[in-house]
């Protein structure tokens, strides 16, 4: 197999919606490889570059007949991975990933062991703030997305409808990972996910 067809297998393999990096294919593929091979599929339009340095295997919209803006959440984690960073989203971009927030955001935040650095994405900025992340160690982003939400927006905020636009937004296959990896949340946290991670 050509080294072309070999990364771009490597990526699709990842799904539509994937941001990545050059770093990200290193334990496959030479950077000089990498780099070049890149170049070559971003011409071909096989995949875009988001910003320097970072690129995405987009996601087809086949109503609009046409390539979706990137994953945001996606371009983060891809930005964490190239700069050894661990990162965490806010709670006001969790409200706004989970649609639980009416607000139009033009800025995704993430709190970050790295440095304070802002970047543009479409039009959308994306901004990492330098900060102590002292109950970071979620294995989940999903898990992650919740916590974050169910704490900005507050214990006595929290209804079914709540619990119920949540739990549209994660895949039932997630839920007993989720469950597990969030049981030293605060009690009310870890209760109202279990209620989210519900069947019914």
């Amino acid at each position: 197999m050509k080294l072309y067809k070999k990364v771009f297998y490597f990526i699709s393999g990842h799904g539509r919606g994937w941001a990545f990096s050059a770093n990200d294919l290193m334990k496959k593929f030479t950077r000089q490889e990498a780099d070049s091979t890149l170049s070559d599929l971003v011409k071909k339009g096989k995949i875009r570059r988001v910003c320097r340095g970072i690129y995405d295997y987009p996601k087809y919209s086949e109503f609009l007949e046409q390539k979706m803006s990137p994953d945001i959440d996606q371009v983060a984690r891809a930005f964490a991975r190239k700069f050894n960073w661990r990162i965490e989203i806010s709670g006001d971009s969790a409200l706004n990933l989970l649609g639980l927030s009416t607000q139009i955001v033009g800025k995704h935040i993430y709190l970050s062991d790295g440095e304070n650095r802002s970047y543009n994405i479409n039009g959308t900025i994306l901004e990492f703030k330098k900060t102590v992340l002292k109950n970071i160690g979620f294995k989940h982003k999903e898990s992650s997305l919740i916590v974050q939400a169910l704490k900005a927006l507050g214990k006595n905020n929290i209804s079914p409808k709540v619990t119920d636009k949540i739990r549209k937004q994660i895949e039932p296959t997630m839920y007993n990972k989720i469950l597990k990896d969030t049981q030293s949340s605060t009690i009310w946290i870890y209760e109202t996910i279990k209620q989210i991670c519900s069947e019914n």
